[in-house]
């Protein structure tokens, strides 16, 4: 039977809230409260909204993955390899531009060690 049938039919409706608020007749044993079904709903909708965070986190998960393959496959995303080369590349051209930065200072000591044994060689020229 559906609720809304009892919603319509009132008589029905308070003879059912009757007996659930009357107490259990002698020798009969009260299978459900009040009490106790008001604490399943609320279990169940505290399960039920457990439910709906989890199903959203995994269709994110889902969307994600899903988004990365397309990206992939589509050819417009970098594959693995792609990237890995990409940062190897850069530390390579870090290295170069450290390398060059050394290759300029001796260069320019060499350039003053040619510029003194110049002066050397002519001082010694003149004195003779």
């Amino acid at each position: 039977m559906d609720r809304t049938y009892l919603y319509r039919h009132r008589d029905l409706l308070e003879r059912v809230h009757a007996a659930a608020a009357a107490p259990p007749e002698e020798g009969r044993i009260a299978a459900v409260s009040r009490a106790s079904l008001r604490t399943d709903l609320t279990n169940a909708l505290e399960r039920n909204r457990r439910l709906t965070v989890r199903v959203r986190q995994l269709e994110k998960r889902l969307s994600e993955s899903l988004g990365e393959t397309a990206w992939q496959e589509s050819g417009l995303g970098a594959s693995a390899d792609i990237d890995q080369l990409q940062r190897r590349i850069t530390l390579l051209e870090q290295d170069l531009a450290d390398i060059r930065g050394q290759l300029d200072e001796r260069t320019e000591e060499l350039d003053a060690a040619r510029a003194a044994n110049r002066e050397l060689t002519r001082a010694l020229n003149q004195a003779r």
